[in-house]
Parts: C-alpha cells; sequence; structure tokens
C-alpha cells in the first residue's frame, strides 16, 4: 500500500521512513527503542501491527518482524498471543533496587536490608577467623567453587531447610544474586522464555534484559502461581523455565505452600522446565510455618537450581550464597561460575562457614526473627491487614492502594515527604494492571523508632 494513504491513519507510531537505512529492520528497531526511551511511547501503549506497518513503511513484513524481535530481546516490548505488541511498563528507566546513598533527613522503606543490628557478632568471628592457621589457604584462587569444609557446612547449614545433597553439587557464589546471573548465563540463551509471577523480583527482570531471556508472566493467587495457567502459557508458546521464590516471594510476601508445589512441580515436570528456585527466606519459613513443606529442588532435583543466601538470614555484606544443582547441570553451571567469579572469595565463605559451625547463626537468625516479628507487628498496628496478609515474618510488606489513587510518580511523591518506598511498578514482569502497591521495608531503619516514624509518615500522606 502507498505510504501516501496513511497521511491521515490512526497509528500509535509512526517511524520516519527517510530516517531507515540497511540494514533496514536493525535502524527500525533502533528508532523504537529511541521512541521508547525519550518517552514518546508510554508504558502500555499498544504498537502497530506488523503488517500494518510494514504497508505503512512500504517494506518487508519480515523486516518489521525482526525489528519487533530485537526491542522484544531487549524487554522494550512484550507480544500477548491475540492482543498485539505492547511497549514494556519498565521500558523506559531501569528498576534495579541497590542501597545508594540518601537524604539523613530520608528514611529508607525502600531497600529491603537485614536488620543489621547482628553484624557485631559476625566481627568477632571475623576475628576468629583471622587467627586462623590456615588463614593464608583462604586467599588463593584454589577451590573456584568452595572449600570442602565450607560446603559441608553450607549442606549442614541448608538441612534444616530441606535440602539433601552431596559436595559435588553444590557451590559457593557470591550472592543469591550472583547465582541468578550464574544460572541464567549457563542454562538460557538469548530468547528463551522463563515463567514468572506477574509481580516478581525487581533485580530478576533486569538481569533477564541483561540476558536477554523474555519473561512470561503467570497469574496467582494467595498461594502463588496457578499451576493451570503455567499449563496454558506452555501449551501457547515454548517456554524453557520457571522462576519461584518459594519461602516469601518478593514482592508480594507469598508462601507457596507444599499442595501448590508439588501441583506446579507436575506442570514443570511434564513440559521439562528448568526451575530456578531462589529460596533465600527459607530460614523464615522451614519449620516456622506449617505448610511449607519442602523446596522445588527436593520433589524436581534435576531440573531445579536451588540458591540459597545467606545475605538476609546472617550477613548482607559477606556477600555469600549457595547453589545445588543436580548432575544434568553441573558442568554448565561450574563453567558458568568460573567465567563470572572466576572464585567467591573463601575469606568472606569462611566467616559465614564459622558462623554456621560455632552456633552463632542460629541465634543470628534467632534475633532477626524476633525484630521481623515485631516489625510486622509495627505495621500491622499502622495499616490493619486482612486475615491473610502475606508472611507472617516478611521483611517487607506489600501494601494495597486504593483504586482511586491517580498520583503518577508515587515514589518521588513520597521522598518529597521524607521516606523511600518503592511502587508496584518496578515488579511488574508483563503488562500493567489495574492494582497499585507499596513495597514497603520493614528492615532498612536503625531502629524500631525510626520504624515508627517512617511508617506514621506513610499512613499520613498515603492517598486515599
Amino acid at each position: 500500500m502507498p505510504i501516501n494513504s496513511f497521511t491521515d491513519y490512526p497509528m500509535s507510531w509512526k517511524p520516519d521512513r527517510e530516517g531507515l537505512k540497511r540494514p533496514l529492520y536493525l535502524s527500525l528497531a533502533l528508532l523504537l527503542e529511541r521512541d521508547i526511551t525519550n518517552g514518546f511511547l508510554a508504558p502500555g501503549t499498544k504498537l502497530p501491527p506488523q503488517r500494518e506497518l510494514a504497508d505503512f513503511l512500504d517494506v518487508n513484513f519480515t523486516t518489521i518482524t525482526r525489528a519487533y524481535k530485537q526491542c522484544e530481546l531487549k524487554g522494550l516490548i512484550y507480544a500477548v498471543t491475540g492482543s498485539g505488541t505492547f511497549v514494556s511498563p519498565n521500558a523506559a528507566r531501569s528498576i534495579t533496587i541497590s542501597k545508594d546513598k540518601l537524604s539523613n533527613e530520608v528514611i529508607d522503606l525502600g531497600f529491603v536490608a537485614s536488620f543489621e543490628q547482628s553484624n557485631a557478632v559476625v566481627a568477632e568471628a571475623a576475628k576468629k577467623v583471622m587467627e586462623k592457621s590456615y588463614l593464608e589457604q583462604l586467599l588463593n584462587y584454589n577451590d573456584p567453587t568452595g572449600i570442602p569444609h565450607q560446603k559441608i557446612a553450607a549442606l549442614h547449614w541448608m538441612k534444616e531447610f530441606g535440602i539433601h545433597a552431596d559436595t559435588e553439587n553444590t557451590a559457593i557464589v557470591s550472592g543469591a544474586q550472583n547465582a541468578l546471573a550464574v544460572a541464567l548465563l549457563a542454562l538460557f540463551e538469548p530468547g528463551n522464555r522463563i515463567a514468572v509471577d506477574m509481580y516478581t523480583f525487581a533485580n530478576f527482570i533486569e538481569i533477564s534484559k541483561l540476558y536477554r531471556v523474555k519473561l512470561v508472566p503467570i497469574p496467582g493467587d494467595e498461594h502463588g502461581m496457578l499451576p493451570n495457567e503455567l499449563e496454558h502459557q506452555c501449551q501457547q508458546v515454548e517456554i524453557h523455565g520457571v522462576f519461584l521464590m518459594p519461602s516469601c516471594s518478593n514482592p508480594t510476601t507469598i508462601m507457596i505452600p507444599e499442595s501448590r508445589k508439588k501441583e506446579l512441580a507436575a506442570v514443570i515436570q511434564k513440559h521439562q522446565l528448568i526451575v530456578i528456585e531462589d529460596d533465600i527466606h527459607a530460614f523464615l519459613s522451614a519449620g516456622a510455618l506449617p505448610d511449607y513443606g519442602q523446596p522445588m529442588y527436593q520433589l524436581l532435583p534435576e531440573q531445579t537450581v536451588y540458591i540459597c543466601g545467606t545475605s538476609k538470614s546472617i550477613c548482607s555484606g559477606l556477600r555469600v550464597a549457595y547453589m545445588v544443582f543436580g548432575d544434568a547441570f553441573k558442568e554448565k553451571i561450574l563453567k558458568a561460575i568460573f567465567n563470572i567469579n572466576v572464585k567467591t572469595s573463601s575469606l568472606d565463605a569462611e566467616i559465614v562457614t564459622e558462623l554456621i559451625q560455632s552456633g552463632k547463626a542460629d541465634e543470628i537468625v534467632a534475633e532477626k526473627k524476633q525484630l521481623a516479628r515485631s516489625a510486622n507487628h509495627l505495621f500491622s498496628e499502622l495499616f490493619p491487614q486482612p486475615q491473610y496478609a502475606g508472611h507472617p515474618l516478611s521483611f517487607y510488606r506489600w501494601l494495597p492502594l486504593s483504586d482511586r489513587v491517580t498520583t503518577t510518580n508515587m515514589e518521588s511523591y513520597f521522598l518529597s515527604k521524607g521516606i523511600r518506598v518503592y511502587h508496584s511498578d518496578r515488579f511488574i514482569s508483563g503488562a500493567s494492571t489495574q492494582r497499585q502497591y507499596l513495597r514497603v521495608a520493614l528492615s532498612s531503619t536503625n531502629s524500631m523508632e525510626e520504624l515508627r516514624r517512617g511508617l506514621e509518615i506513610l499512613k499520613e500522606h498515603l492517598p486515599v
């Protein structure tokens, strides 16, 4: 169809044909990326159908297909079967959550820290490690996946969470986020699809963008991802993996009960999906909540990569996490660990090992649980919750906003009032939803008094 016939035709995006260069698909993809990142195409905008855009530009249909594919791999757009292609909710900004410096006047209810009051105990353990006769052996390149006695301590720690494995299928890495990067690099290719919750860990969304892995949002309920919805999506498109946080999902605080895990496991096994199980909150759930049961790894050991971080349970600054995996993944994961890390600090891993072996780690966990209990009680006092409101010991809460709320930049709004919180848009894995939430961290303030002040500011300025 001639270009002129589209002069007055309504289209959400009309790229300049004269601005295209060869190869056309790449040039078109760059134009689309520019218009998205510059804000000319708002999140949620439905893009023109591929054939319609091909007619408008007078180019081959496959040129549009390749251009859209390029942008989809970058996380800029997403396709919904039968509905069309849309601009991603967070295409124009980074949603990575980090502990960046705030003004002293701002109370941090955004970044989920780890109730750092127990770090004095960690410091004492570090001093003991410095006095060990084999200290020098902790300072070299040897044992890139962890020294054997450190792995034994790791397995002893994870046994409390229901993990049964051996040292050959265990590796020590530099924190849970590093473990996620290792798993994606080792086991997935650009363009692969991973099923995730509708609201999921913001930094996993960002890591997936970096590796050009596409996320497929799966609806859920108060027990987590719905097995029938996962089955439905597996029948619609080829899905390669699934990302789960069973012990306490970030940001929704949902714990997946064992009955739901078994239902999900049946679908996962049927379609031979790879499970990335981020279980950093297992210390809050295993043995504490009756429905927790066992990890997904024990249900599907040959299809699951299990990640147990110690940042929340023991110490955030040491950046030590454990990975457990089946024989089928072993070679690829070990190769990825070496190429990303070379190795994780044996000195840091030794401090965590000292804490585990001495029993001090259990004492730290008990203290953090008590602090979490107090923080959640304080939150419920100011924001009464329905009977089911997620994990009772979560380090954060998922606060629903009124349906009448129309404020567009909630994060900046609350910063101006003296607190930092994160809006649910940061955690959306697919299309925007009508419901809005705030994720409110309870574990980052220096005291319960400071937490109370922050929550009182939130309550005072919460739009109704």
